[in-house]
């Protein structure tokens, strides 16, 4: 769990690890069932779930596909009810450390709003990859505002420069890779049908 310098705990993160616990007991699953469906280890769970570890955005990927949600929708559900209006210092921001990732909720999902807008950054070098979407079939638009990024969907690979948009419907693994040398900024729209 990631602290602060003066030691306090990343409240997100508190509330994340205690909203994984209760999507799993929501479903009456062991942690052995989780990790046979998820591919995740059993203890990698355990400690997620009781707060000992931050979770990767890879980690989280897979627990969002297994819930069936986006990383939006599960980091929303430890938020606060969201605004209409989301002032840059009020937005949510993680970071997934070991990756080099850092994610800002821009516009988070809402009920009875289909779109989310989440803005992306990657360290030269970094590398995120998804075994699969939370939600297959979901649509994404990718929009690079600095720097590069090479997306992979399926086997197609794409270098998108500041100021491409790929737009998509993710059925398969995808990835995130910053060729460097500098970082990526990009936001990505997510539409749920």
């Amino acid at each position: 769990m990631r602290e602060d310098p003066e030691g306090a705990l990343d409240p997100v993160d508190v509330l994340l690890a205690a909203r994984l616990a209760e999507l799993r007991g929501e479903r009456g699953w062991s942690l052995e069932e989780l990790a046979r469906r998820s591919g995740v280890s059993r203890s990698t769970l355990s400690r997620a779930e009781r707060g000992e570890i931050s979770p990767t955005a890879s980690l989280l990927g897979r627990l969002c596909a297994e819930y069936g949600r986006t990383m939006s929708q599960l980091l929303s559900e430890v938020e606060a009810e969201p605004a209409q209006l989301v002032r840059a210092d009020a937005q949510t921001v993680w970071k997934d450390t070991a990756s080099g990732f850092v994610r800002r909720s821009v516009s988070p999902p809402q009920p009875g709003l289909r779109a989310e807008v989440v803005e992306g950054t990657l360290r030269a070098g970094a590398d995120v990859s998804y075994e699969r979407p939370p939600v297959p079939g979901m649509e994404q638009h990718i929009w690079v505002l600095e720097g590069s990024v090479e997306f992979t969907v399926g086997r197609e690979q794409h270098t998108l420069y500041a100021g491409d948009c790929l737009r998509m419907r993710l059925w398969g693994p995808t990835r995130f890779r910053c060729p460097g040398p500098e970082p990526v900024r990009y936001a990505v729209v997510v539409v749920q049908s």
